[in-house]
Formats: C-alpha cells, sequence, structure tokens
C-alpha cells in the first residue's frame, strides 16, 4: 500500500478549511440553542468514525459540557451497512435526565441512528439531538425520531459517494485525511 493515501482519492467534496469553518458554524448554533438548559449537555460521539468531527466541535462550543463516547456495529468491513447494528460499546457516564447530543459522522440508512435513539431512550434521556457531519438522505431506510425537543443538526449533505477522510474510513484506513474525499473504486471493489 502506498504511503501517499491522497493519490487514492478521486476528488476532494471538502476541504479542510470549509470543514472547520462548517464545525465552528454548528458549534455556534449549538451554543445558542443550549445556554438556557439547566444542565450541561452531554456530547456522545459514535465511535469511531466521528472522533475528529466531536473533537473539534467541542472545542468550539462555547458552554460547560460533558463527553462520552458510545460504539455500535453496523458495517463489519464492508462498504455497505448490514442495517442489524449492535451497541458494542456503552456510555461510561448516567444520562437519565440529561440532555444528550449524539455526534455521529455521517448518517445513511438511518439504521445505526434509530438502534441509538432508544438505546438512550431506554436510559431515561430527556432529549436527544442528532449532530451528523454529513447526512446521506438518499440513503435512508428509517424514519429518525428525535426524543423530547431534540434538533438535527448537520454539516453537509453528502451525494451518494462512498466517502473517506476526516474520521470516516475504509477498512480502518484513510481516518486521517484531513478532508472528506471520494475514493477511487478500484480501492473498495
Amino acid at each position: 500500500m502506498s504511503m501517499s493515501l491522497d493519490s487514492h482519492i478521486e476528488k476532494v467534496l471538502w476541504t479542510q478549511d470549509q470543514i472547520l469553518d462548517r464545525v465552528a458554524q454548528i458549534a455556534s448554533q449549538i451554543t445558542l440553542d443550549f445556554k438556557a438548559a439547566p444542565d450541561p449537555p452531554l456530547f456522545v460521539g459514535v465511535a469511531t468514525g466521528a472522533f475528529l468531527f466531536l473533537a473539534d466541535l467541542v472545542k468550539k462550543v462555547q458552554l460547560p459540557l460533558c463527553v462520552d463516547l458510545v460504539r455500535a456495529q453496523s458495517y463489519g468491513s464492508g462498504t455497505l451497512s448490514n442495517g442489524a447494528p449492535s451497541i458494542s460499546l456503552d456510555l461510561k457516564l448516567d444520562v437519565k435526565g440529561k440532555h444528550v447530543i449524539l455526534v455521529e459522522d455521517i448518517v445513511d440508512t438511518g439504521c445505526t441512528l434509530s438502534c441509538l435513539i432508544e438505546h438512550l431512550e431506554a436510559k431515561g434521556v430527556s432529549s436527544v439531538s442528532i449532530c451528523a457531519f454529513l447526512d446521506k438522505p438518499t440513503r435512508r431506510k428509517v424514519h429518525i425520531k428525535l426524543v423530547g425537543d431534540g434538533k438535527f443538526y448537520k454539516g453537509f449533505e453528502c451525494p451518494d459517494y462512498f466517502v473517506v477522510g476526516y474520521g470516516m474510513d475504509f477498512a480502518e484506513l484513510y481516518r486521517n485525511l484531513p478532508y472528506i474525499g471520494v475514493l477511487k473504486s478500484e480501492f473498495y471493489k
């Protein structure tokens, strides 16, 4: 495997600067929406894809907040979501009565997200908001139901390409690219 991962990318969809600008805008909106909340919101990053987005986002939110991680598996090692996610790493913090902001790299079929929302609901959260860096509404299979007065924040609407970078992988590679790009098909076919 060549060390130049850039050569595996067909085209860049969003540059590092565009990403960071958009993250700052989302963080400002969240700061505005939650500044009157009685308790600090809990940002729950969905591992592993959301780790860079989560880190950049919370650095820009001008509020007291808590952070935790959850892991749900649905992809195996392929490119297609298998539609039956399971939670393989649960939260460390007690979320009962909390306002949770679920931070996702990409919302595709919505199956993983729905599973996570149900999981949080069962733990007695007071609201669930979604903060997805990319949204692929054309791939949606389930309707995403927010909890309480939760909101849906999104970075960009993503065309139906197989994208990598900024935390997103193919077979665990490409997460470290600072931009989001379309992976050349010869690398995942």
